[in-house]
């Protein structure tokens, strides 16, 4: 059975970093990517355990590995990943001033855990995890991560705002 819990080890970290490995798009086809999804950022050990020492990231455990993981990125790391400094400027723009919110940074599943309710698991034990502090988490998708964008929106997520950032098209999305 898969256990649901916070990241408190430094080996829980290196393992999602492990996994994160897999699945970014230079490590799997383009087909695979349209089928499977696929995951943007490459975090250092370093900003994960800083992350994670403000809001631990939630991890799905199967025998003491990590099969799933979802980042909590507080906003005061926003600056902190180029790629994603677009989609803070977005949320400062679609999102009322003093809402207490926590931004996904990442959401992974191992491919042999997907299609089991594991993703949907995970934000579940995020949304509870970052209460009362937080009452919304908020994420951005690639729109040509199509796998990944029809799960947010299965789990609930409805979009904010779409737009266009480093060539790319991106959908703003919540969760409360």
């Amino acid at each position: 059975m898969v256990h649901y819990k916070s990241a408190s080890t430094i080996e829980e970290l290196n393992q999602i970093l492990a996994l994160q490995l897999e699945n970014l798009p230079g490590a799997i086809s383009e087909e695979e990517q349209i089928l499977e999804g696929f995951v943007t950022v490459h975090h250092t050990f370093d900003l994960l355990k800083r992350m994670n020492d403000v809001c631990a990231h939630i991890i799905a455990i199967f025998k003491g590995q990590v099969v799933g993981y979802s980042l909590c990125m507080h906003p005061k790391f926003g600056d902190e990943i180029e790629v994603l400094q677009p989609m803070f400027a977005e949320i400062k723009k679609v999102v009322t001033a003093g809402e207490n919110f926590m931004v996904m940074g990442q959401i992974c599943i191992d491919k042999e855990y997907r299609k089991r309710g594991v993703f949907r698991k995970l934000y579940e034990t995020m949304l509870k995890e970052i209460q009362p502090q937080f009452n919304t988490i908020i994420t951005e998708v690639d729109i040509k991560n199509g796998r990944s964008l029809q799960a947010h929106y299965a789990v609930g997520f409805k979009l904010l705002s779409s737009y266009h950032s480093g060539g790319q098209d991106w959908a703003l999305i919540s969760l409360s």
